[in-house]
């Protein structure tokens, strides 16, 4: 039998260096969790297209990404899966992100497998946190009255 050579694992990056490229306009950062944990405490300019949602091709619906942050459909609940993502990235990286590494890591298969060159953040949200990174968090009074996360919470 014949080896087969599989493709390497995709790429992390730490939450640091992935601030910087977000913060920077350099790449998107895509939350592939579900809506209620992103309502809960996101990055900023963080786009919602939980991981469910990625294995569909719509494109972005109305109150979709505008600036950057938020949810791809109107809401909150995701959607527009791939289609979405390409458009928001505009060619840019994607950093794949999730409450703890696993789903984004999936998230990034599925991704540059469709020809969408994204990175996974290690670690996840829970890594960002630790690393003290801005978060916005829907139990600040400050959240409600700054965040433009596109209806999401």
């Amino acid at each position: 039998m014949a080896w087969t050579p599989q493709p390497p694992a995709p790429a992390q990056i730490d939450p640091t260096a992935a601030h910087r490229l977000a913060a920077a306009g350099e790449a998107l950062l895509l939350d592939v969790r579900e809506p209620e944990e992103h309502a809960g405490v996101h990055a900023p300019g963080s786009l919602l297209v939980p991981l469910g949602a990625l294995g569909t091709f719509g494109t972005l619906g109305e109150g979709g990404a505008g600036d950057g942050e938020g949810s791809a459909r109107e809401g909150g609940t995701g959607g527009g899966g791939l289609g979405a993502v390409r458009a928001a990235a505009g060619g840019r990286l994607v950093l794949a992100v999730c409450r703890s590494g696993t789903r984004s890591q999936t998230a990034t298969e599925l991704l540059n497998a469709h020809g969408v060159p994204t990175v996974n953040v290690a670690g996840g949200m829970r890594a960002w946190l630790r690393d003290g990174l801005p978060a916005h968090r829907n139990d600040l009074p400050a959240h409600r009255d700054e965040c433009h996360c596109g209806g999401a919470i």
